[in-house]
């Protein structure tokens, strides 16, 4: 569930509490789902919520997506402003669909 976010000129007191409200029960825009590429070994998940320093956290959404992360061959190579890249191993194996969420 994705969270309000007031403008830097919000002076509606309901509407921050709102804001704060919703941080506190966990709601983030920091949150998507990705699927692995079919036939490469790179994956590029665009979002505007990552920099250079964010950690994303991957949880597997599908059984073909837990296979892979089981193989261990999954990891997260690379976070840049507005997106990070996934390396995994290159298979015709569709639906390997993760959960993301964009820390920091």
């Amino acid at each position: 569930m994705t969270a309000y976010v007031p403008g830097v000129t919000e002076t509606d007191l309901k509407k921050i509490v709102l804001a704060i409200q919703g941080l506190a029960a966990g709601r983030s825009n920091a949150v998507g789902t990705v699927t692995l590429a079919t036939g490469v070994s790179t994956t590029i998940v665009s979002t505007p919520n990552a920099a250079s320093g964010s950690t994303p956290i991957l949880t597997p959404a599908s059984a073909n997506a837990a296979t892979e992360l089981g193989n261990g061959t999954l990891y997260v190579n690379a976070v840049a402003n507005g997106s990070f890249t996934i390396t995994h191993a290159s298979s015709a194996t569709a639906g390997r669909t993760f959960l993301y969420a964009v820390l920091g």
